[in-house]
C-alpha cells in the first residue's frame, strides 16, 4: 500500500467493502485503510483477494478478506457476520460489487439485479444490527451515471443502477431515526489495468476513443478519484448529507 498522504483520519474506525479486491472497490478499500481504518473485504477471485489484503496489511490495522459470491444471499449473511466478529462491528458498509449485467436478456438482467442490487440490499440489512451500535454510522453504495441518461446498449446496467440510486433515498429516509446515512456514488467511465474500459481501449478502440470524446475533462477517471469521494462521504465532514448520488465523473454526464 503506498503511503499516499490524506486529509482524513478514520483511525478507530471499522469499514466493510464488499466486492472490494479490484478497481474502484480495491482502491476504496486501500484508501480507508491508508486513512487509518480496520478493512475488510471480500470478492470471488482468491488470486486477487489475496493481493488486496496483502496490501491492507501494510498499514498495520487489522485487516480481514473473505472468499464470497455476492448473488449468494446465505454467502452474504456469513460474510458480513464473520466481518463484523474480525473487526470488532461495523461504522461503514461500502456495496462496490457489480455482476456487469449489460446483455438485454435474461442472464444479464438477473447478474444485475441480484449483485449490484440485491446484494446491496442483503448486506445491508445483514449490517444494520452492527451499524446501529457505530457513533458514526454509513452505507455507501456504488452506483453509475448509466443510471441517468437513456442506453441504447446495456439497458439491464442502467435499469439497475438507477433502482440502486432510488434505494439509496428511500434506505436514507429509512435509516434516518438511527442516524445512520446513507448515499452512493455514480462514476463515470473509469479505466485501470485489465478493467472494462481497459479491455474496450484493445478490443474496441472506436468506442474507447468515441466514449473519450464525450468526457469534458478529455481522460478517464480514475479508481483512486472514485475513493477520495468515498471518504468524504463516510467522514464527518459529510455528517449532513444523506440520501445523495454522488456524480464523480469528470463532467462525463453533462454529454448526455
Amino acid at each position: 500500500m503506498a503511503d499516499t498522504p490524506t486529509a482524513f483520519d478514520f483511525r478507530g474506525w471499522r469499514v466493510v467493502v464488499a466486492g472490494g479486491s479490484k478497481g474502484i472497490g480495491r482502491s476504496i478499500a486501500l484508501a480507508f485503510a491508508q486513512a487509518g481504518a480496520s478493512v475488510s473485504v471480500c470478492a470471488r477471485g482468491a488470486e486477487a483477494l489475496g493481493a488486496t489484503r496483502a496490501e491492507l496489511a501494510r498499514g498495520g490495522n487489522p485487516v480481514h478478506a473473505a472468499a464470497c459470491d455476492l448473488g449468494d444471499a446465505d454467502a452474504i449473511t456469513a460474510y458480513i457476520d464473520e466481518a463484523a466478529a474480525a473487526l470488532g462491528g461495523i461504522d461503514v458498509l461500502v456495496n462496490n460489487a457489480s455482476g456487469y449485467g449489460f446483455a438485454d436478456d435474461d442472464a444479464g438482467w438477473l447478474a444485475g439485479f441480484n449483485v449490484d442490487l440485491m446484494a446491496a440490499v442483503r448486506a445491508s440489512r445483514e449490517a444494520l444490527p452492527h451499524l446501529r451500535r457505530s457513533p458514526h454510522p454509513c452505507i455507501l453504495h456504488t452506483s453509475s451515471i448509466a443510471a441517468f441518461h437513456p442506453r441504447r446498449h446495456g439497458a439491464p446496467y442502467a435499469a439497475v443502477k438507477a433502482a440502486l440510486s432510488q434505494y439509496t433515498t428511500s434506505q436514507a429516509l429509512a435509516l434516518a431515526e438511527h442516524r445512520i446515512r446513507v448515499n452512493a456514488i455514480a462514476p463515470g467511465s473509469v479505466e485501470f489495468a485489465n478493467g472494462l474500459w481497459d479491455r474496450r481501449r484493445r478490443d474496441d478502440p472506436g468506442l474507447y476513443a468515441a466514449t473519450l470524446a464525450k468526457i469534458p475533462f478529455g481522460r478517464y477517471g480514475t479508481p483512486e478519484e472514485i475513493a477520495h469521494a468515498a471518504l468524504f462521504l463516510a467522514s464527518p465532514y459529510a455528517g449532513w448529507i444523506t440520501g445523495q448520488t454522488l456524480c464523480v465523473d469528470g463532467g462525463q454526464g453533462l454529454s448526455g
